[in-house]
């Protein structure tokens, strides 16, 4: 599930939203130079806004927005993909609208309604009229859901097949059973306005998604052996130096923990030199603007099948991806992130599960970065991937509380700065002491 916190715009229930000759209308709340403020009135203005209001186009999703005061103004948003089972969706709906209510709340302010979102796209042959008579019960179990924390929904839009449809309207003059076509991308007020304030909302979920996705090509083969061979050799080397990190930690005690923990050797220095040499080869051969397939397939060709599964066992242990996280700005956070998702795309067959630890990099990487749509939709493959995976769970939790980032990239510095000021002590006194 993701949440997210306020945008900018503002929806008003109260006026005659399915007419849709109303037209939106950018505004600046008295300050010249202050944001863009985009009034919606109409299910065709919420349909448009959607995207912009969540950084991507989504697919197969549940989404929920919350609105303040009169006017609608928009606070936070969750969104959850739509159940397979129909049994599901009671808990779903009881879920989503309790974490949008109390996540709100515990940021001062209680919504005053909700617009709620299903996007879903037709199967085989159905039709999008089909999908929304088929998802119209979980329509009713969200609004249900809402009343029961005394939150009314006062609207819930279908977008299925470039279409939409309310829920909430039952004249056929201004909502035909066969729906509205979407309003051309880029055409409306609102994507003006976004445009105005920097905020793309160009890619699917699918493409967000996609980059991370596993191969299904013949080369999965071929890494699949790698990870095997990588297996065989690295995971009892990783078992030693397991047991020999706790020997030294209870031979010098508590208090030298932290040092031993931080400390490179075996396979974790293995693995993070190696992490670094092929992120100084990704970082000489730049990504090709505009096209991510294109750039997504140079990176892939530029490391090699062995060298993608030392990675992907070596970042299995705890300490060796807390210390890969600090690769999350600058100059290294993009060459990073390029290269989380790599790996990623090669977490193929019985080694699904091993993406988790990639995944949760990636998107904490592109959560420090700004691109908050894309972190979520990685932390949220890390959770699918492996729902126990704690790393992923406290950073998609950090997410759905507004938190910033940069309090975890304080976090992190302290730490690198602090193992680094230790090196630079104990290699001063190794040369005061060594024989002249």
């Amino acid at each position: 599930m993701t949440n997210h916190s306020e945008a900018a715009g503002q929806f008003e229930p109260d006026s005659p939203v399915h007419d849709d000759s109303l037209p939106a209308r950018p505004g600046n709340s008295g300050d010249p130079f202050g944001e863009p403020v985009v009034t919606l009135r109409t299910p065709a203005e919420l349909a448009d806004a959607l995207p912009y209001l969540l950084g991507f186009r989504p697919e197969e999703s549940i989404v929920l927005i919350a609105l303040h005061g009169e006017r609608g103004r928009f606070g936070g948003r969750v969104r959850l993909g739509v159940p397979e089972r129909a049994e599901d969706w009671p808990c779903v709906a009881e879920q989503l609208a309790q974490c949008l209510v109390g996540g709100s709340a515990r940021r001062g302010e209680r919504p005053d309604g909700i617009v709620a979102f299903l996007c879903q796209d037709p199967v085989g042959a159905e039709t999008g009229r089909q999908v929304v008579e088929r998802l119209r019960p979980l329509a009713q179990e969200l609004r249900t859901a809402c009343g029961r924390l005394d939150v009314p929904v006062f609207e819930v839009v279908c977008i299925s097949k470039d279409h939409f449809w309310t829920y909430c309207c039952p004249d056929t003059r201004c909502c035909p059973p066969e729906g509205i076509p979407l309003p051309r991308p880029g055409t409306s007020v609102l994507a003006a306005a976004a445009t105005y304030m920097g905020v793309q909302a160009t890619a699917t979920q699918s493409e967000i998604r996609g980059r991370l996705t596993p191969w299904e090509t013949a080369a999965a083969a071929d890494q699949e052996r790698a990870l095997d061979a990588a297996s065989v050799e690295l995971l009892p080397r990783m078992l030693r130096d397991a047991e020999d990190t706790e020997d030294t930690t209870s031979a010098t005690g508590a208090a030298d923990t932290a040092g031993a923990a931080d400390t490179e050797q075996g396979v974790a220095s293995e693995t993070l030199d190696l992490a670094r040499r092929i992120m100084a080869r990704l970082e000489a051969a730049p990504p090709v603007p505009g096209d991510t397939l294109e750039a997504d397939n140079r990176d892939d060709e530029l490391i090699a099948h062995d060298e993608a599964a030392a990675l992907i066992l070596g970042l299995q242990v705890r300490t060796t991806r807390d210390r890969a996280a600090e690769w999350m700005e600058g100059t290294e956070g993009p060459t990073a992130l390029r290269l989380w998702r790599a790996l990623s795309r090669r977490c193929v067959g019985a080694y699904a599960e091993y993406a988790a630890a990639p995944l949760a990099l990636a998107g904490w990487v592109a959560w420090s970065l700004g691109d908050l749509a894309a972190g979520q939709e990685a932390l949220d493959m890390a959770l699918t991937a492996d729902s126990r995976y704690a790393f992923a769970q406290l950073l998609n939790q950090a997410c759905n509380d507004d938190m910033d980032p940069e309090a975890i990239r304080r976090c992190l510095r302290r730490t690198r700065e602090t193992r680094d000021d230790a090196v630079a002590l104990g290699g001063a006194s190794a040369r005061v002491g060594a024989p002249g």
